[in-house]
């Protein structure tokens, strides 16, 4: 009699320690209790534990398949603190000997939490000598994450307390799943892939069968690690091609002109040469300047005087047309008579 008495009131101690999550604060501001119909939070009928890590009830708890009232408008890098009680607000939160960690998931919404799609957006385990469920009693039954930079959208926010008190044995940690659902806006960066819950957990973890009544320094939080917040779900745009980068051709620049040196006999300058221009069809062959002796001023029949110092440097153009402007002139009537055959007058 005494043993089924004592059974009894160790399991009302059992039930008394359960807990669920009934309401939620955005940036310190109190969004009313989301349990119930037409709330935000997907409840379970009651707030018992799973303790199977491949029953479908890990996701959202029993029955938290089936979506809530409304959904919960808040924006991207919001302080989100969730609210756990036994049963309603203000009475027990947990009893202090479930000590284990508290994680947070985001998956989208139009999921239903189905596939790879839970993204740990937080977690609090063994900190500076203390469980994450002690802080979370001290704190009046809240903990915060914040959100992050999410691209806008409907989102599912779970919310879970592992209870490791009998997490010595297989199968014996207890674990608490609750779903929000959130709308949120104001963000860009959208979800990258995530994991199967069920199936991110296992039995054997060593963050799920740990025995919290030895000697640790340590915890090891079960599950994916905590998303940076930063890499995205969507694949990268391509770059942008690169500027060309091939300069403007340098112009050529036009061929230095060349002085035909001056003839040894004569000292007049014979025709420059021609430079690699395309020779010109059936074009008659040129004629070279002739050869003449240098003249001499003063020397003549009188006349020198009135005679046009020749340039030092002329085409054959130039020269004839020198010869021309002084052909009564004594060095030009030397120069006509010896070359008569060579310059047409």
């Amino acid at each position: 009699m005494k043993t089924s008495a004592f059974a009894l009131l160790a399991g009302a101690s059992m039930v008394a320690a359960h807990s669920r999550p009934i309401a939620v604060w955005v940036n310190g501001e109190d969004q009313g209790v989301g349990t119930g119909s037409g709330g935000y939070i997907r409840e379970a009928p009651n707030n018992s534990p799973v303790v199977d890590v491949t029953s479908k009830d890990m996701t959202c708890n029993v029955g938290g398949s089936t979506k809530a009232g409304k959904s919960l408008a808040v924006k991207a890098g919001d302080k989100i603190d969730i609210e756990w009680y036994h049963n309603t607000r203000g009475d027990d939160i947990i009893d202090p000997s479930h000590k284990g960690p508290i994680m947070t998931y985001l998956a989208p919404a139009a999921s239903n939490g189905e596939g790879d799609v839970w993204v740990k957006i937080a977690e609090k385990g063994f900190e500076n000598g203390e469980w994450a469920v002690i802080n979370l009693i001290n704190n009046k039954g809240k903990h915060s994450v914040t959100l992050p930079d999410l691209a806008d959208g409907d989102y599912i926010l779970r919310d879970e307390i592992l209870a490791l008190h009998e997490g010595n044995r297989n199968g014996g940690a207890q674990f608490y799943p609750n779903c929000i659902q959130i709308t949120v806006s104001g963000g860009s960066t959208t979800l990258p892939a995530g994991v199967a819950i069920p199936g991110a957990y296992k039995a054997d973890d060593k963050g799920v069968l740990f025995d919290i009544y030895n000697s640790f320094t340590s915890y090891p939080i079960p599950g994916p690690a905590v998303w940076d917040g930063a890499s995205s779900g969507s694949p990268a745009p391509a770059p942008a091609p690169a500027a060309s980068s091939s300069a403007a051709p340098t112009p050529t620049s036009a061929p230095a002109a060349t002085l035909t040196p001056a003839n040894p006999t004569t000292g007049y300058p014979t025709a420059p040469a021609a430079t690699s221009a395309p020779a010109a069809t059936s074009a008659p062959a040129a004629t070279s300047a002739p050869a003449a002796p240098a003249p001499t001023q003063g020397a003549g029949n009188g006349n020198e005087g009135s005679e046009s110092t020749l340039p030092k440097t002329f085409t054959l153009d130039t020269f004839i047309t020198w010869l021309r402007a002084n052909a009564g002139s004594p060095t030009a009537q030397k120069l006509r008579r010896a070359h008569a055959r060579a310059f047409n007058f």
